[in-house]
């Protein structure tokens, strides 16, 4: 800023970075607004690297110590045909136009050291009594790009605000504005979001919203369980046990999903109590697709794919259950299912809970199989393929009779020992090339 003084222009901090500094909250990143033009930009900061991130907008992102700041000139934006990018922008010398075109009000300030903090929406009013409020009228500031509902319902949750009437009204009656945005940019928003603090009363609220990018969702609101286990219906079900977890992304989004396969798998029995036989698996089908059209990175689907497909689990505190489990999964997809079942657990009847601490103790267990190094995987044997072979076995013989090994070894049935072992898998070939069926 001080640098653009002294080439004799303006120059302010603004947007979420004023936000963030106002809460008392280190910003992510810092964007700057003035009034020189990007080629002027440009000039000024000639000693640095310069980036043109977006020129035809007006912004030049500088490099100054390895940080990136984007700079961009005051402008007034043209119409926007596709509900997401102005078809034009005009530049202009006046900083109060260009903070009239911000989404909210609490995005709509600036500040430099000479002239302080420039609130002209009444955004730090808003911030501390925690509102969220578009700046000018709200069916036109969505209208404008209808990714905002997106951000709208991720500030109420990560920032824990409530919307104005306006506002909240304007979220509702614009929603099917999402349809025209890119599904990676809701992805984003979106993964922001149930990460957020108040996510589980934004999942509840606005379950019309959601059920527009994700149309999977709509049977879940208001769908009862007829069951002794749950309180809820299965979508405020679900909100809860977004909002009682652990705010990691896999997590969260596997809590999202883990009851989205309830309705179509719901069978009453003759005394009216509901069953969800398959639901796991059906919501684990449903949930690839869902991801992979929300065009999610492949480790995260893969991730969320497994932990709904085992968040129906009967949580067992015993060293052999939770080896297996371990074996099955991974200890690190453990840790993080664990994190589901609580979840899960918390959004349910209080009967429920009884099962937190022998999640946890599962948990212990399991960081004490790590720590003292037991045999859990195919890798951690004593014994290989190349030993296995030796016996005269081949390919597909060599993967069962290993499998077998490591299920004995699991059950203790026999040590983890070379000599244990060897004299266990020729006991195995044996019975294979004698035809018995053995699985271990």
């Amino acid at each position: 800023m001080q640098k653009l003084s002294d080439a004799g222009f303006e120059g302010y901090i603004v947007g979420g970075c004023v936000r963030d500094s106002l809460l008392g909250e280190d910003p992510k990143d810092f964007d700057v607004c003035t009034n020189a033009l990007p080629e002027q930009i440009k000039t000024v900061f000639s000693e640095y690297r310069t980036v043109d991130t977006g020129v035809k907008h007006g912004t030049v992102t500088v490099l100054i110590e390895k940080m990136p700041i984007e700079c961009t000139t005051y402008r007034l934006d043209g119409k926007y045909s596709d509900g997401r990018h102005p078809d034009s922008v005009f530049f202009t010398d006046s900083l109060s136009e260009d903070l009239a075109r911000r989404d909210f009000t609490v995005n709509a300030m600036a500040f430099n050291p000479k002239d302080g903090l420039i609130d002209l929406f009444g955004g730090q009013k808003d911030l501390f009594a925690r509102v969220l409020r578009c700046v000018g009228d709200a069916d036109t500031r969505f209208e404008e790009d209808g990714l905002r509902i997106m951000r709208a319902l991720r500030f109420l949750s990560v920032l824990d605000f409530v919307p104005d009437n306006f506002t909240a009204a304007a979220i509702f009656r614009k929603t099917e504005l999402l349809r025209a945005i890119s599904k990676e940019r809701i992805a984003k928003e979106l993964i922001l979001l149930v990460c957020g603090r108040n996510a589980s009363a934004v999942l509840e609220r606005y379950s019309d919203v959601f059920s527009e990018i994700i149309p999977e969702i709509k049977p879940m609101v208001g769908f009862e369980q007829h069951s002794k286990y749950h309180i809820y219906d299965v979508w405020k079900h679900t909100a809860v046990a977004v909002g009682a977890s652990k705010p990691d992304k896999n997590v969260r989004l596997a809590l999202l999903f883990h009851d989205i396969g309830k309705p179509s798998c719901f069978r009453q029995d003759a005394t009216g109590a509901g069953h969800f036989s398959g639901h796991e698996e059906v919501g684990a089908e449903m949930t690839d697709k869902i991801l992979r059209r929300l065009k999610m990175d492949n480790q995260t689907i893969s991730t969320v794919n497994l932990l709904v497909r085992n968040h129906y689990i009967t949580p067992v505190a015993d060293r052999t259950s939770v080896k297996k489990l371990l074996s099955e999964i991974g200890y690190q997809n453990w840790k993080l299912l664990a994190e589901v079942l609580h979840g899960d657990n918390m959004a349910k009847r209080s009967m429920c809970f009884e099962r937190i601490p022998i999640i946890e103790q599962m948990k212990s267990i399991a960081d004490d199989i790590i720590e003292s190094r037991e045999c859990y995987t195919v890798g951690m044997l004593h014994i290989d393929g190349t030993k296995i072979s030796e016996l005269g076995a081949t390919g597909r013989d060599i993967r069962r009779i290993l499998n077998s090994l490591l299920t004995d070894v699991i059950n203790d049935v026999i040590p983890n020992t070379s000599t244990a072992l060897l004299q266990r898998a020729k006991e195995i070939y044996r019975n294979i090339r004698l035809g018995s069926v053995y699985y271990g």
